[in-house]
């Protein structure tokens, strides 16, 4: 059986509806933090120009393998075992003709711990192609307060789970973006007190 994410699965449509129009002249995407690879499937089968790299820690890649092998495409390569917080990265430059022009992750900003957060933003810099966007998806606080009390409730019990973790701050992960030459493109309001943020790099 296939492993399935239930959160993964009610935002799949929400998040196929919001990257559509950021990623229509995109071609190469690296998912980071991919699960259970419900988002590869759902979204290169709705956009078919797309191809779309999973990757994630070790022990989640062989469920994504299988499934990408059971329902992906010439367009869902093999996952790639990634961690965040161990670079280089197994991808493409940014000046290569193969470097990723959309970098995408749901949920993982809150699991991991914002010195892996900080890792996360410096790979991007480092390997977004000129033009490319950056797209996090999650729960999010907005000058140090939370959107609901279920986020904030969310967040003690991520914290008790891993006191590294937690709900991240809008703007500290702005400043992250900024000081990798990324600007804010949109900051969009998703189901369930969740955000999607854009980030842009510049063409030139």
């Amino acid at each position: 059986m296939l492993p399935v994410a239930p959160a993964a699965e009610r935002n799949k449509d929400a998040i196929l509806t919001a990257l559509r129009p950021i990623v229509a002249r995109c071609r190469r995407v690296l998912e980071v933090g991919s699960g259970t690879g419900q988002h590869a499937v759902h979204v290169t089968t709705a956009l078919p120009h797309l191809l779309w790299q999973c990757s994630d820690l070790p022990a989640s890649v062989p469920g994504i393998a299988a499934r990408l092998a059971e329902e992906g495409s010439d367009r869902t390569p093999p996952p790639l075992t990634l961690d965040v917080a161990m670079p280089p990265w197994p991808v493409p430059a940014a000046t290569s003709p193969e470097a990723f022009d959309a970098i995408f992750t749901a949920n993982t900003l809150h699991i991991m711990s914002f010195a892996h957060v900080k890792e996360f933003f410096q790979r991007v810099g480092e390997l977004l192609a000129p033009g490319g966007v950056c797209c996090v998806y999650g729960p999010m606080k907005y000058g140090g307060a939370f959107t609901t009390p279920s986020n904030a409730a969310f967040d003690a019990q991520l914290r008790a789970g891993n006191p590294e973790s937690g709900i991240r701050d809008f703007e500290a992960l702005d400043a992250l973006a900024g000081a990798q030459g990324l600007t804010l493109e949109d900051d969009i309001a998703m189901p369930a007190n969740n955000q999607l943020l854009i980030w842009r790099r510049a063409a030139g």
